[in-house]
């Protein structure tokens, strides 16, 4: 225990004229209680208590050293007060990283929507498409996709996105659709770097596993937003999360060509740090989220 510890055992005391009360309110031997009340008055050098068989009384010092010690006491029980039960409220900051793409075409009309059915909430949400570390920059919530490795996390997991192949019915008039994954050597395949798996190298899926095909272009990105134009304006073919696409596809301005040919599926996962149990603004803010992606989960 820390001398604030003594402190507040010390007014304790006093307020309760027993040792053994004190020690039975904080689940502690009268022993132990006693201890302390003598680790305090020898690191000060002075007698606090006068303790008779029948009863506890104030010294000169002690009376002194009650009146600040009580105001210690004091502020520790409204700090605690303060708190109690605000991880399951719903109010404060929630600080959030969410991907670029997803915080475009789905989660921040999402989590906008969830602030506004819980007044007593704000939510701080930036989009990147870089890993953020969680812990060190203060993040109470993090979407991610892809590979989960640190331990240090819990993720839960949200929704798989697909990915597509598609492209301009203009680019097709001007130089033929691929008929099979290996005929994109031969094209001009607009490369998205933001990939662990590397912009070039595009999966399928195939009688013995998936396996890869490594392609070029005279195109690469990491801003998903500008692949997708360059792919609508006919200047190439794409690989892209299929959220990202959706739209354009059913429309028919972009054209999906291996529809059920494409191996790359990414897991989408709300992340926030190890803890016993998120608080409740978490938890709910996770379930809306999941509730969202899986009311347009054909589109991922």
């Amino acid at each position: 225990m820390t001398k604030i510890d003594d402190l507040i055992l010390f007014v304790q005391v006093v307020e309760h004229g027993s040792f053994s009360k004190v020690a039975e309110i904080n689940s502690l031997t009268n022993s132990v209680v006693s201890k302390h009340i003598a680790r305090l008055e020898e690191d000060l050098g002075v007698q606090l208590l006068y303790r008779t068989t029948r009863k506890l009384t104030l010294s000169e010092a002690g009376k002194v050293l009650y009146q600040g010690a009580k105001n210690v006491k004091e502020a520790a029980v409204e700090a605690i007060d303060a708190v109690y039960g605000y991880a399951e409220s719903m109010v404060g900051n929630i600080k959030m990283s969410v991907p670029t793409i997803s915080g475009d075409l789905l989660l921040a009309n999402t989590v906008a929507e969830f602030c506004n059915m819980h007044p007593g909430l704000t939510v701080d949400m930036s989009m990147r498409n870089s890993f953020v570390d969680l812990v060190g920059g203060g993040y109470d919530l993090v979407i991610r996709t892809g590979d989960m490795g640190d331990s240090n996390l819990i993720a839960r997991h949200l929704i798989d996105s697909q990915w597509v192949i598609c492209v301009a019915p203009a680019y097709l008039q001007r130089f033929g659709r691929p008929t099979t994954p290996e005929a994109l050597v031969n094209h001009n395949c607009l490369q998205y770097a933001y990939q662990t798996t590397g912009a070039s190298e595009w999966e399928f899926k195939g009688k013995d596993g998936n396996y890869i095909i490594k392609v070029a272009g005279n195109f690469t990105t990491n801003n998903a937003g500008s692949l997708r134009k360059i792919a609508l304006g006919g200047n190439g073919i794409a690989y892209v999360p299929r959220c990202l696409v959706y739209q354009d596809i059913l429309k028919g301005d972009l054209i999906d060509i291996f529809p059920e040919q494409v191996g790359k599926k990414l897991g989408i996962y709300a992340v926030y740090p190890f803890t016993r149990q998120a608080p409740l603004k978490i938890r709910l803010l996770i379930d809306h989220i999941r509730e969202s992606y899986l009311a347009i989960g054909e589109s991922f």
